[in-house]
Order: structure tokens, then sequence, then C-alpha cells
């Protein structure tokens, strides 16, 4: 193979190789890529010849990453999640342009009587603005904001000191017990008597500081928290629960917004509580859509929407 390089390889040759290089297969790789496999050995033959490099090694049974392959494998990564970044950088330029706004929320946090007061002065005051609301699980609702795919999300803190807070409503939280559990019985709990009992885990990508909070971890002795199943949403952390898995905490409202068999919600008495406020990226706050729903966040708060639940 020659050493020159007529062109510059494309994005879309770079994720084939990606893919390929998790799968170590072709046919593998096509299937996850929704390709033929044909169409894949083209589009990294191509790719090869516009590097001036082999990147894999294939024979008759195995397929393995050449030394090249292997150097530039961290680099066709980075070449991606510069793309995807800036990608998600235009898109939020978009928004901002054409006065859109993307707005998370997370549990029956769109339900809340604050969120419902914001939106709508939002619309009153501004209603050239377009909101479209969507709902994050566990792992997106922080991530949503940092890669740009969410302008503002209505979330429960603490948060990362890259994102900025305006505080909405305060609610008590409780535990979230299965109905199988000798505690259930109780009408009010202590954090000692919940002592020892596995709580639900989050996905890896979200922050620990958040969870830290919610999970009560450490507990007020000094304990750390034992953790039970990993859970994305919130049907799957009352699944959990309700199997007798593990427990939870969360904010009182869920008494309302999620009953289900086999959950008891129970008071304790010594748990601090929950806050509910709008989030945004620090560096974003004066773009014209995030100032506007910031402003009306705070005349919400003005004018009493906010009281505590």
């Amino acid at each position: 193979m020659g050493v020159s390089v007529s062109k510059e390889p494309s994005v879309h040759q770079l994720r084939l190789f990606l893919t390929l290089s998790e799968e170590l297969h072709f046919g593998r790789a096509a299937a996850r890529l929704f390709i033929t496999q044909p169409a894949l050995s083209q589009q990294i033959r191509e790719l090869e010849n516009r590097l001036g490099v082999r990147v894999v090694e294939r024979t008759s049974r195995t397929l393995t990453l050449t030394e090249a392959g292997q150097v530039l494998l961290p680099e066709a990564r980075a070449a991606v999640a510069a793309v995807d970044r800036l990608r998600r950088v235009a898109d939020a330029q978009l928004r901002q342009v054409s006065g859109r706004l993307v707005v998370g929320t997370m549990g029956a946090e769109a339900s809340m009587a604050h969120t419902r007061a914001v939106l709508s002065l939002l619309q009153d005051r501004h209603p050239e603005t377009t909101v479209r609301l969507v709902n994050l699980a566990f792992g997106d609702h922080l991530a949503a904001l940092a890669q740009q795919e969410a302008d503002v999300v209505f979330v429960r803190p603490p948060v990362t000191d890259d994102i900025e807070l305006h505080h909405l409503a305060t609610e008590p939280r409780v535990a979230c017990l299965s109905t199988g559990h000798p505690l259930a019985i109780l009408p009010r709990l202590t954090l000692a008597q919940l002592s020892g009992v596995p709580v639900v885990d989050m996905p890896e990508q979200v922050p620990r500081l958040w969870w830290d909070f919610w999970a009560v971890d450490p507990r007020p002795d000094g304990s750390r928290v034992r953790y039970g199943p990993v859970v994305t949403d919130m049907e799957s952390l009352l699944h959990t629960v309700a199997a007798g898995e593990a427990m939870c905490f969360l904010p009182k409202a869920a008494r309302e917004y999620f009953p289900r068999a086999g959950i008891r919600y129970i008071d304790v008495v010594d748990l601090t509580p929950s806050t509910s406020a709008l989030a945004w990226l620090r560096r974003r706050r004066s773009e014209s859509t995030i100032r506007a729903i910031r402003h009306a966040a705070h005349e919400a708060t003005n004018r009493g929407y906010s009281e505590a639940i």
C-alpha cells in the first residue's frame, strides 16, 4: 500500500472503523450498523486507502487491528467525538436563532405545579418561542445539559459545578420500600433503622455526588450504603423496589405520581428535604432562549408558584 494520502477519511468511515474495532468481526459489525458485509469491507478498504496504512488484518478466521490501527483508534474516537460535539453546539445555536428551546425533565417533574408555572409564563412572555419537552432517564438528565441535547432541565439537585440553578420548590423525601419488607409496617422510619438495607444504584455516567445525596451515602453515623441493582429510569426503579431487591429515597410527591402495587412510601423523620430547580449550563446563561426561561422562573418564584410542597 502506498504512503501518500489522496483524500481525508470521512467521519462515516471513522464511525465504521470504531464499530469494527469493537466487534472484530465484519458480519457482526455490519449487522450492528445495518449495512451489508461487502459494503462495510469496501468502506474499510477505502479508509485504509485514504489513510495510507492498513488498520485491520484479515484472515479466513480472525480479524485484528494492525499496529497502525491500534495507534489510530484513539485518534479516530477523538475525531468522531469532536464532530459530534460540533454538531451538538451547532444544533444549540440553531435553536437559539430560531427561538426553539429543548426542555428536559425527569420522572414526574413535567407535571409539577412549579414546572407548569414556569413554562406557562415563558409562553405568555415569549409566544414566539417553541418549547419541546423531552423526558430523560437517570443517566441522561445532567449529561443532556453537558452535551447540549437539552437547553435547560428541571432537576432535583445536587448538580456539578458547571451547572447553574434557580430554586423552585422544596419537599420532604420519603423511603420507598417493598410492602414485603419488615420495616414497611411501620408508620415512620429513621435512617438508623434503614441501615444495611440495600439501595438501588445508578448507571456509571450519573455523577456520584447526585446519587450520594439521594442514597444518603454516607449515613449520618459515617457508615456507607450497600447498593443493589442498577436502575435506569423510574419504572425500573419501582420494579426493583417492588421485587424486594433494594429500596430508595424519593420526593414525597412520588406518593401521588407513582402509586404502585407492592410499594409503600414511608416518612423518614431525620431525612433532609429535596429541592426542585431549573438548571442550565453556566456558560450558556446569556443565550436568548435560556435567558427567557430563567426570567420566567424568577417571575414564577416571585408570584409564589414555588411554595414548598
